[in-house]
């Protein structure tokens, strides 16, 4: 496996602008299963991810063509049989969102293999399920694959989800606009992904109403049209930069992010640990540059009388959970106390026992919960990456550490952010990309 070299201590200062949105990009992509027109999306993040995702939809059938930089356009006019490659299924958790579109337009899903992605805990596709079969489909498993199929029509329907699951709601919103009727999807999720796929799907004919809300109606299309939709930008990857702009002393510069997508992201590095950040250049499309002071003098914000804050993670608009691991490791260069609530996977939290490794101080309560005391001077160590958004927080912590960290199975990384040695070593770090 490919790892990192990295010498902490170096100025990290610049520009630097985030890529398309990866959550938004795999559905998106899979939505293009709807029709056997072409579907061209811009801003596509070219990452792992994103190139498997390809792959699959390739041997579905699917043409793809990158028209420029960014710029994918697939056509599914020849899709074939809906079985996608078991390997290349069990490496991506933004493959479940293949089921709804292939069952929207040939009533039938069947694959060899689970759904994989990051290890951070228990992923139940139960609510993808629910809507399936309220929807008209039967689950059959007593052969050796997972086979779904559509009995009879493919109806609208009332739903309530029993949880506001993202791939759940995105396979829901699909398989709706290819339904007879009406769908209305309760308590959905209204992430900024989910609302790039409705606006995509919109573009391709579907009437949607409630985008952005947990209230969806959908009313079902008995053909769609292609499209062209534009990605917004990853405010994970942006999340990502606020705590890189937290931990070292430069001016780090944010280029074209939707400050609306970021208000709780905001809110907690600046309330909670005291970051100071503020936006410049807004533009007329909404988009401005989010730009982090120089010289960052971090502390803990206590709650009212005194109490220890806490961070949590918890479904839009609340904290991302993906960016919960960046606050931890910005927690430990502020001065004061801080409880780290991860409510969604009880394996989010099992990296830190690297970051103790490295010198951090971090008391485990339990698999969701951990208490951070700082500031901690941070110390190079070997370490390796469990899953993409850890390992984001584990270059960070390198490059805040003295010393030298080697870290390892980057591939992970490599998963949800492009070329980020490059990025980060134009920003000034010490950064080296080191073959197997």
């Amino acid at each position: 496996m490919e790892r990192f070299l990295i010498e902490g201590g170096h100025r990290i200062e610049g520009s630097i602008r985030p890529e398309g949105n990866k959550n938004a990009a795999m559905p998106m992509m899979c939505a293009s299963l709807l029709t056997d027109k072409p579907v061209t999306l811009h801003n596509v993040p070219r990452i792992g991810d994103v190139e498997n995702l390809i792959l699959i939809l390739q041997r579905l059938g699917v043409d793809s063509q990158w028209l420029s930089p960014g710029t994918l356009q697939l056509t599914a006019a020849n899709l074939g049989f809906p079985k996608p490659d078991a390997k290349l299924f069990r490496a991506l958790r933004g493959s479940l969102t293949l089921m709804g579109p292939l069952l929207g337009r040939i009533g039938e899903f069947r694959v060899a293999a689970a759904a994989g992605g990051d290890q951070i805990g228990r992923r139940r596709i139960d609510t993808h399920l629910q809507v399936f079969r309220a929807m008209g489909a039967i689950l059959d498993t007593s052969g050796p694959e997972f086979n779904l199929q559509i009995d009879g029509d493919l109806l609208g329907c009332d739903i309530l989800l029993d949880e506001a699951s993202v791939t759940a709601t995105e396979n829901g919103v699909m398989m709706a606009a290819r339904a007879k009727g009406t769908t209305v999807l309760h308590n959905a999720a209204c992430e900024p992904h989910v609302a790039d796929l409705c606006h995509l799907l919109v573009a391709m004919g579907v009437a949607i109403e409630g985008i952005g809300t947990n209230r969806l109606v959908i009313e079902g299309q008995p053909a769609l049209q292609g499209a062209e939709a534009r990605i917004s930008p990853d405010f994970m990857e942006i999340g990502s930069y606020i705590g890189l702009g937290a931990i070292t002393q430069g001016e780090l510069r944010i280029e074209e992010v939707v400050p609306d997508q970021l208000r709780m992201i905001e809110m907690v590095f600046r309330e909670r640990l005291g970051v100071a950040m503020e936006y410049r250049d807004v533009q007329a499309d909404g988009t401005a540059t989010l730009v982090l002071a120089a010289e960052q003098e971090l502390e803990v914000r206590r709650d009212y009388a005194g109490d220890i804050p806490r961070i949590s993670s918890a479904p839009w608009p609340g904290f991302p959970t993906d960016l919960l691991g960046i606050a931890l490791v910005a927690a430990t260069q502020a001065k004061g106390t801080v409880l780290i609530h991860e409510k969604m996977f009880e394996s989010r939290l099992y990296f830190v026992d690297k970051l103790i490794g490295m010198g951090a101080q971090i008391v485990f309560c339990d698999p969701h919960r951990v208490v951070v005391a700082g500031p901690s001077p941070l110390y190079g160590q070997p370490v390796s990456s469990p899953d993409i958004r850890a390992g984001m927080a584990l270059v960070l912590a390198a490059l805040g550490a003295s010393g030298t960290t080697e870290l390892g199975n980057v591939v992970q990384i490599d998963r949800g952010y492009r070329q980020i040695d490059q990025k980060l070593a134009a920003l000034g770090a010490a950064i080296e990309r080191l073959p197997e």
